[in-house]
């Protein structure tokens, strides 16, 4: 499967004790309208309700089609925010 975000992360591969984290890394790097695909075993909600309670309206989903029918696969963008300083 390949997807057209330059950034796919397999969460199979990260321990759950600190996929979050890892994930939120990530996706702090990222520069404004790009995205990241997020391949997963669950559907990932308590990954966006914490996402929208820490950094509401930063972030954007939308489902892809997974690899195999176990999985999920989520395409997350950042969004422009007030904070962010436009680049001339």
């Amino acid at each position: 499967m390949s997807y057209d975000s330059a950034v796919v992360l397999n969460g199979y591969l990260i321990p759950a004790a600190i996929r979050h984290e890892v994930i939120f890394q990530v996706l702090d790097a990222l520069p404004v309208h790009h995205s990241v695909t997020l391949v997963n075993d669950h559907d990932p909600k308590p990954l966006f309700y914490q996402l929208d309670a820490e950094q509401p309206g930063r972030y954007s989903h939308e489902s892809v089609e997974p690899p195999d029918p176990d999985s999920w696969a989520v395409k997350i963008t950042r969004n422009a925010t007030a904070n962010d300083i436009p680049l001339a």
